[in-house]
């Protein structure tokens, strides 16, 4: 099993017109070979799958798990000042590629599109 690196920077949104770059999602997560999440092997390395959020503001930056229930996959952070879990949309359906589009409901508030622009090995 290979974890990837993804790298997600927010993409154009109401009050962003051209994006942030410094801000956004570094997963650490099993994909398959086509993009996906890979369900399968995360369970064998649940441990290992982390996700930080960074954002120019100290107060919002956060570390936390990449987790699974039914079919959902959320962003847990353990620390009460980190913010309530996230969740996106449909990420069991996204392709983890550059170039493609994922939506997070950020921080618990309205949901929000990112831009993938990175997928490396750690």
């Amino acid at each position: 099993m290979s974890l990837k690196r993804i790298t997600l920077r927010l993409a154009r949104n109401p009050g962003h017109p051209d994006g942030d770059q410094r801000q956004g999602y570094v997963i650490l997560a099993p994909l398959t070979p086509d993009g996906h999440l890979d369900v399968n092997e995360w369970r064998h390395s649940r441990e290992e799958c982390i996700v930080r959020r960074f954002h120019p503001d100290p107060e919002l930056k956060a570390d936390g798990l990449l987790t699974h229930r039914g079919s959902h996959w959320r962003f847990h952070y353990d620390e009460e000042h980190e913010g309530p879990d996230e969740g996106g949309y449909q990420l069991d359906e996204h392709t983890f590629r550059p170039g493609e589009y994922v939506t997070i409901a950020d921080h618990g508030e309205k949901p929000l599109t990112y831009l993938v622009t990175e997928v490396t090995h750690p």
